[in-house]
């Protein structure tokens, strides 16, 4: 039981960001003395931090969000096999081996994402369709509203160590969601993973 209160207090960082013991308590329908002593054993296991934040009144607002080890705890499919690959492909066939690699795989994304968005008639289905599918292959996707469109949020990336060790698979998975929402969208990346955001955050507009 404690070690899936844990895991839930870890997944509710990872996927709500910056919260309030109190905030998490209410979210995980568990004490607040209870989510204390769980949030005092991943403090000392380094898989959480905090801020006290300075407000109006009263005293700071304690806020916890994860650490690099915190996220770490969050699967990246096979990382270390996936860098070492990479770095063989550079080494065999340089940096256009590699770039032809990126650009296969977006290829056979597209396909398979236009197939699976092939039914959605309007901007608010496509994107809700693909947060699904960008969901099921690890990315912690949701869909919000906002001004004039929507946010495409996911709160992981389930390739980070083979986007950190090149960015041009970032690039292509920007051009990918363009593509595949068509030309009476506009798709703008407003926060970035590994450019020190907590998470990838797209604008999705109709034009």
């Amino acid at each position: 039981m404690a070690d899936r209160t844990r895991s839930r207090l870890l997944n509710a960082l990872k996927s709500s960001g910056p919260l309030t013991a109190a905030e998490l308590a209410r979210r995980l329908d568990v004490t607040p003395v209870a989510t204390r002593q769980h949030l005092d054993g991943l403090l000392a296991d380094r898989l959480v931090r905090f801020e006290d934040l300075k407000g109006s009144v009263g005293r700071p607002k304690r806020v916890w969000s994860l650490t690099g080890e915190g996220h770490g705890q969050f699967p990246d499919s096979h990382a270390n096999l996936i860098v070492g690959v990479l770095g063989g492909l550079t080494a065999l066939y340089g940096p256009g081996g590699l770039e032809a690699v990126i650009k296969h795989r977006e290829r056979q994304m597209e396909l398979a994402y236009r197939a699976a968005l092939r039914e959605c008639s309007d901007p608010r289905s496509k994107v809700e369709r693909l947060a699904l599918l960008r969901d099921q292959e690890g990315y912690m996707a949701e869909v919000e509203s906002c001004d004039g469109g929507f946010l495409l949020i996911e709160n992981h990336c389930s390739i980070c160590a083979a986007a950190t060790a090149c960015r041009d698979f970032c690039r292509s998975e920007w051009r990918l969601f363009q593509a595949v929402m068509g030309e009476d969208v506009w798709v703008q990346r407003e926060e970035h993973l590994l450019s020190g955001d907590r998470r990838c955050v797209y604008r999705i507009t109709p034009v």
